[in-house]
């Protein structure tokens, strides 16, 4: 009888067991996914924000002489003082190694001029 009882005990924890994997592999994939949406709405910020940044008061020059690129940096303004190249960063952000790499090309002085014509 006693043996009896151990099985049945020994097949509900086996059952548990089992339950509690599938469980944790469920919750699992639900934690990837929330953080792939987190990181994508992230993105989507970033994008929306660079949108309107160059018309709030905080940006230093005039919005109308500011050219939206995108990739690999938001823009460019087209000042009287000089050409600026603008990327913009929320929160925490850094530069990709790209725009690194152009910043460094700039500062450097490594910037020239093209006039391309085709007749």
């Amino acid at each position: 009888m006693i043996e009896l009882f151990l099985l049945a005990v020994i097949a509900v924890l086996v059952i548990a067991l089992i339950l509690l994997y599938r469980k944790s592999q469920y919750l699992g994939e639900m934690l990837s996914e929330l953080k792939f949406r987190k990181s994508s709405q992230s993105v989507k910020y970033g994008q929306l924000t660079e949108q309107w940044i160059p018309f709030s008061d905080k940006f230093p020059y005039n919005p109308q002489n500011f050219q939206f690129l995108g990739k690999p940096i938001d823009g460019i303004v087209f000042d009287d003082n000089g050409i600026i190249l603008c990327e913009f960063k929320t929160a925490t952000s850094q530069l990709s190694e790209k725009q690194r790499r152009i910043k460094k090309q700039v500062k450097e002085g490594k910037v020239d001029w093209l006039e391309f014509r085709i007749d």
